[in-house]
C-alpha cells in the first residue's frame, strides 16, 4: 500500500469521525444538581414565608427551562424571580437564616445550571465532568457559606445594638470577600 492510499483513508476515517455532531446540551450532573440546589432555595423560602418561596419555586422551574434549552437569558430572567421572591419573603419578615439558606442555594443553582451550559458547548453532553461540576459547586458553596457567615454576624451584632462590633464585621467581610474574588 502506499503512502498516498494510506492518507487517503486516514483523510475519510477523520471526516466521518467529524459528521458526527457532538451533543452540545448541558451535562446531566449539572443539570440535576441545579434542580436540587433550586428546589432547596425554594424550600428555605418558603419556610421563611409561602407566598416568597412560590416565587422561588417558579425560578427553579425557570432555571431547569433555561439550562434544558441552553438558554443564558432565561437563567437571568429566573434568577431575578428568584431574588424577587427571597426579597417578597423577607418584607413578609420570614426569618433570617432560612432567608440565607435560600439565597445561596439559589446562587448555587444559577451558577450550576450557567456552568452547565458552558461546559456543553465547550466539551459536550458525554463528556467526563463529574469532577469539573463537583469542585464548582464545591467552591461557590464555600464562597456562599462565608458570605453567609458574615452577613449573619453582622446581622447578630446589629441586632444587640453593637455597632462598633458590626462595622468590624463588615469591614472583615469585605476583606473576606475582595480576597475571595482574588
Amino acid at each position: 500500500m502506499s503512502r498516498r492510499e494510506v492518507t487517503t483513508d486516514d483523510a475519510e476515517s477523520h471526516d466521518a469521525a467529524d459528521d458526527r455532531e457532538r451533543d452540545a446540551r448541558p451535562p446531566t450532573l449539572a443539570v440535576v444538581a441545579s434542580l436540587v440546589a433550586g428546589a432547596i432555595a425554594a424550600l428555605s423560602a418558603f419556610l421563611a414565608a409561602p407566598t416568597g418561596g412560590a416565587l422561588v419555586g417558579v425560578a427553579t422551574v425557570g432555571l431547569l427551562a433555561g439550562a434544558l434549552r441552553q438558554s443564558p437569558r432565561i437563567l437571568s430572567w429566573a434568577a431575578g424571580i428568584g431574588v424577587i421572591g427571597i426579597a417578597l419573603a423577607g418584607y413578609l419578615r420570614g426569618a433570617v437564616e432560612p432567608l440565607l439558606a435560600a439565597g445561596v442555594a439559589l446562587a448555587l443553582a444559577w451558577d450550576l445550571a450557567d456552568h452547565g451550559i458552558a461546559l456543553g458547548e465547550q466539551v459536550g453532553r458525554e463528556a467526563r465532568t463529574r469532577r469539573n461540576v463537583a469542585v464548582h459547586a464545591g467552591t461557590t458553596l464555600l464562597a456562599g457559606g462565608l458570605s453567609v457567615a458574615v452577613v449573619y454576624g453582622v446581622y447578630l451584632a446589629a441586632a444587640g445594638n453593637q455597632p462598633v462590633a458590626a462595622l468590624a464585621l463588615l469591614l472583615f467581610g469585605a476583606v473576606a470577600l475582595a480576597s475571595a474574588v482574588r
